[in-house]
């Protein structure tokens, strides 16, 4: 009797294990794809001329070839209660979050395959880490959106940013399905003409007075001689991008802003 007592809890705990394991396979196959993104040198936006003094060394870093969905931030939520739309805390995310669902485990209208928006950075953050990854730096972001389908650095052509701001003036109407724009030389697609995103250090340029007084060179982000110091003054694309980052709050959640993880 006792042998088939221990028998039947080996079968049990190899049962459970198994599941375990499958349900750890059926969450790593939810997530998106990463890329491999080289390492390379970039020139920042802000940071007037080309100098070695201005190069900032970004190193190979993996990131998600699409932004989250709808579909994937409904199963993390239903498995962090404390992320479900009624109980998320107001200090972490407004009152605008996830407002375009039915629920807080419902989507309604909001297909799955849409990028998810309405979501805080707190919430972004907290969705990268649950599956071991994390948000973009914005050196990071900026140099994988500066790829076109055959050029790694495609940032100085006229044609390539003309194309973005094309996106950006325009009003927004439904959001695509991810996936629905060419993919660049990494295999990246949607950095450009889906929604905006979170980056990690998305409020990095933000400064004070004590800034302003110690002439510090970010202050010029804001000033009125902003454009002095940047790097092609006539990238409006990314004069638009850095105004849109600076004018964020952490909890903010808004309808055209969604994001995708890192690794």
């Amino acid at each position: 009797m006792p042998r088939r007592r221990t028998l039947r809890r080996i079968l049990l705990l190899a049962s459970l294990g198994l599941s375990a394991a499958l349900a750890g396979v059926a969450q790593e196959s939810a997530r998106t794809p990463l890329a491999q993104i080289d390492g390379d040198v970039l020139f920042p936006f802000y940071g007037r001329g080309r100098e070695e003094s201005q190069a900032v060394r970004v190193q190979r870093f993996a990131l998600e070839v699409t932004p989250v969905t709808n579909a994937q931030f409904l199963d993390f939520v239903r498995r962090s209660e404390r992320w479900q739309r009624s109980k998320a805390p107001r200090l972490f995310a407004d009152e605008t979050y996830l407002s375009h669902w039915d629920g807080d485990r419902e989507l309604g209208d909001a297909r799955p395959q849409q990028p998810v928006t309405h979501v805080s950075w707190f919430a972004a953050r907290a969705y990268c880490e649950s599956i071991g990854r994390r948000l973009p730096t914005e050196h990071e972001w900026e140099l994988a959106a500066r790829a076109d389908a055959t050029r790694r650095d495609a940032g100085r052509d006229p044609a390539f940013v003309r194309q973005i701001l094309q996106w950006y003036s325009r009003p927004r109407g439904e959001l695509p399905d991810v996936g629905s724009r060419e993919p660049n030389v990494y295999g990246v697609r949607d950095l450009h003409g889906v929604v905006w995103e979170w980056i990690l250090d998305f409020n990095a340029a933000m400064i004070t007075a004590d800034d302003r007084q110690r002439d510090d060179a970010q202050s010029a982000r804001f000033c009125g001689g902003g454009s002095f110091d940047v790097q092609d003054s006539a990238d409006y694309a990314a004069f638009m991008r850095y105004a849109f980052r600076s004018s964020l709050r952490a909890s903010y959640a808004v309808p055209n802003l969604g994001f995708r993880c890192a690794r």
